[in-house]
């Protein structure tokens, strides 16, 4: 009887720890690694290359995705027709030293020469409160591509990729990891993200 009990109990934490592992967003490919789930082809209509967050990287690397759309033989705008929203995250949790990414405010090292001066806010330090260190060891940039159908927002086609560069080599990494997702766009795959050394 104890052995039934230990058994049954065994068995419902494996189902528990199975179901809380699959919890939230599926995993991603590995950094370094592009995914791209072509649920259908990439239709040859307008396509409208909306960005998540509107920096200077994200925009550069949206004019690379109209680019390569339109080489694909789509006519490409900021509206009207399918919709392919552009998701551009840079992270850099290390600690190098450098000021910029100690506080909250002033100009980032990743700015590009020109750009408006941001305000200073309050020097509050930026870290973890609980005393572990960083979660990656080097700074990330990750790009996410969801292709929506016009008629009920069905997702046709989604591409992910990222890549371990610093910042002033984000544009060439980005540019990189599009050109991957765009070189073998008809079918999904997972494959190496062609990151600059």
């Amino acid at each position: 009887m104890r052995i039934a009990i230990l058994a049954v109990a065994c068995g419902l934490l494996a189902t528990v720890q199975a179901s809380a592992q699959s919890y939230g967003l599926p995993p991603g490919p590995k950094l370094g690694e592009i995914e791209v789930k072509a649920y259908q082809g990439i239709p040859k209509t307008k396509v409208a290359v909306q960005l998540t967050s509107d920096t200077h990287l994200s925009r550069e690397l949206r004019r690379e995705v109209m680019v390569r759309l339109s080489k694909r033989g789509n006519e490409v705008g900021f509206s009207g027709g399918n919709v392919m929203r552009m998701d551009v995250s840079y992270f850099d949790f290390t600690d190098s030293g450098r000021g910029d990414y100690g506080t909250q405010g002033g100009q980032p090292s990743y700015a590009p020469p020109g750009s408006n001066p941001r305000m200073d806010l309050p020097s509050n330090t930026v870290r973890r409160r609980d005393g572990l260190g960083a979660p990656t060891s080097v700074p990330t940039l990750r790009i996410t591509l969801t292709l929506y159908a016009t008629d009920g927002g069905k997702v046709l086609w989604a591409a992910t990729g990222s890549c371990a560069t610093q910042a002033d080599k984000a544009q060439n990494a980005g540019e990189a990891i599009i050109n991957r997702i765009f070189d073998s766009a008809n079918k999904s795959l997972m494959a190496d993200a062609g990151c600059p050394l």
